[in-house]
């Protein structure tokens, strides 16, 4: 029996090392499956897309928000995966009936990192952790290179339409944004505000408008409707999963980045 600390700081007891893991994460489902617990991992949400397969293999359990606990219950898990910004916090009292529940905390590359190792400790898979960390870090650090005579331009990262809502500050995207050199105009405000969009010339008219994948399925008609009342930004179509997945996600983002940044330098 040992006793570890999540990543809010709360203290969760394991008899064993787990066998048995419900993810209500997608970036954690992709992640359990990249060091090698595919056999361990018995649940997941219907939004836990990579690998696609695992939908047909899996118990599905419900959504991120929303999930149903006798299914999750019937599962029998030892461990359950939350995240602080996938899931709501109200599920863990009942969550904690039914196994121990590790919530994470990710808003900086660092933060991601660690998790990972936590994990890779946590689940007896402390050489392919290392081995994800080391690769992440190689890329980390190629793609400051990348972007090392880069400029910083402007950025608005909208995730929703009607109510309009973008990214702000104390949030993972915008740690991504910044790593960008995109200035983010709406970072005086705090997570997801909503914001009202013939303002966006006066809030800091940016350089580049990005429309994430996720969650909401934004079309041209959005992309025009912003484009009425900024002077001169450029829209995007950004990859959500890139921008706000942890994890081993971060060995694909980076490339992804650096194609986003070759296409937006044919326009300026």
């Amino acid at each position: 029996m040992k006793t570890i600390k999540d990543q809010l700081g709360r203290e969760i007891t394991l008899k064993t090392t787990p066998k048995r893991i419900v993810s209500l994460v997608p970036s954690q489902t992709e992640l359990i499956y990249d060091l090698g617990l595919e056999n361990e991992l018995i649940g997941i949400t219907k939004f836990c897309i990579h690998p696609y397969h695992l939908k047909a293999t899996k118990k599905i359990i419900g959504g991120t928000k929303k999930v149903d606990f006798e299914k999750i219950k019937e599962l029998k898990p030892d461990f359950i995966l939350c995240n602080k910004e996938e899931n709501s916090f109200e599920m863990l009292p009942e969550l904690e009936k039914i196994a121990p529940t590790y919530f994470s905390d990710v808003n900086t590359i660092q933060q991601a990192v660690d998790l990972i190792l936590h994990l890779g400790a946590i689940l007896n898979r402390r050489t392919e952790a290392d081995n994800l960390a080391h690769k992440i870090e190689f890329k980390l650090a190629d793609f400051n290179q990348f972007m090392k005579d880069k400029p910083t331009r402007k950025v608005a990262y909208f995730i929703w339409a009607k109510p309009w809502m973008v990214v702000g500050n104390d949030t993972y995207i915008n740690e991504m944004l910044s790593l960008n050199k995109f200035e983010n105009i709406y970072a005086y405000m705090s997570r997801y505000p909503k914001v009202e969009v013939n303002r966006i010339r006066y809030e800091g008219d940016p350089d580049v408008v990005i429309l994430s994948s996720e969650p909401f399925p934004f079309k041209d008609k959005h992309a025009m409707e912003i484009g009425n009342y900024s002077n001169r930004s450029i829209t995007v179509f950004g990859d959500g999963e890139m921008f706000s997945w942890p994890g081993s996600r971060l060995l694909l983002a980076f490339d992804y980045f650096k194609k986003l940044h070759e296409k937006l330098e044919s326009h300026f």
